[in-house]
């Protein structure tokens, strides 16, 4: 987890917090479960691990932390509360089970261009607000990044927000006054959706005048993109052809017997019916399909 935390891969920790016999884990057993589906640990048996999985992928979609209630069919329901999801899965041999997921999600980077005030006041004030600020200065690029500031004052201007705006940047702050800003722009030849990524005077217009003011003002706009317009790191530029593989996109099916959403991974148990591919829970649904099929 540490490893992952440092080289700010974002994941979930699934911690098993109460397991009803027969069930096969015991409270404090855990795992973590990577962007691409893969569990690592041991958070119970396949049935299980497909429910989890299908939780924690939703988990780091919206960054909110879930009790996830697993219970085999026919079981008595958990109460209803605040922050829970209860999933029916019938493919598990017995014993519910209450399984705690947590998103660990890397701090938003804030990748600063231009040495000026502005640039020191946002480098201070961002670690309270569990902000990371990468700067050009020290030879750190935009890729990555949720928000860029530009603000060398008529130095290399055009060149970062370009950089931002071709590294997937979603919102690119130009740090001039509207008339300055609006001529940088405008000898830049940009694309309706490029000028839709940039906001010239950046910051919200609150009076400020001091450079802590001024980073105070930028911050709060990069803050209220991401908590109200879902602003999210820039998407990494894919691989050249020839170069590495892109990884295979999240895939998410339907159990045809039990109506259960399932998350496929590599040993999701599956059958080929007309051509297609069918996904199940576990081996118990699939069985039962193949044996309707042969009827």
């Amino acid at each position: 987890m540490r490893e992952l935390a440092a080289d700010r891969v974002p994941f979930v920790h699934a911690l098993v917090v109460r397991a009803h016999y027969p069930t096969s884990v015991n409270a404090g057993d855990d795992a973590i479960v990577l962007p691409d589906g893969s569990i690592e640990g041991f958070v119970g048996g396949r049935c299980a691990e497909s429910s989890v999985r299908t939780a924690a992928l939703g988990a780091l979609r919206d960054g909110r932390s879930v009790l996830l209630r697993v219970l085999p069919e026919g079981e008595p329901a958990f109460p209803d509360s605040p922050g829970a999801q209860v999933v029916v899965n019938p493919c598990l041999s017995g014993g519910a089970l209450e399984i705690f997921l947590q998103p660990l999600l890397p701090p938003p980077v804030i990748w600063v261009a231009g040495e000026s005030p502005i640039a020191e006041a946002l480098a201070e004030l961002a670690g309270p607000l569990d902000l990371t600020v990468r700067r050009a200065a020290d030879g750190q690029g935009p890729a990555g990044a949720t928000a860029a500031v530009v603000t060398g004052h008529g130095r290399g201007e055009t060149a970062a927000i370009r950089a931002a705006l071709d590294a997937g940047v979603g919102l690119v702050g130009l740090v001039a006054s509207r008339r300055r800003g609006a001529a940088v722009l405008a000898e830049m030849g940009l694309t309706e959706t490029e000028r839709a990524r940039i906001s010239s005077p950046a910051g919200f217009q609150i009076g400020a005048r001091t450079a802590h003011e001024i980073a105070v003002s930028i911050l709060a706009e990069i803050i209220a993109a991401i908590r109200t317009r879902g602003l999210t790191p820039a998407v990494p530029v894919p691989a050249p052809a020839g170069g590495e593989a892109a990884a295979s996109p999240i895939i998410q099916a339907v159990d045809p017997v039990c109506g259960m959403a399932v998350t496929v991974s590599p040993d999701t148990p599956h059958l080929a019916v007309d051509g297609e591919d069918v996904w199940f829970c576990g081996p118990g649904c699939r069985e039962r399909h193949a044996e309707k099929d042969r009827r």
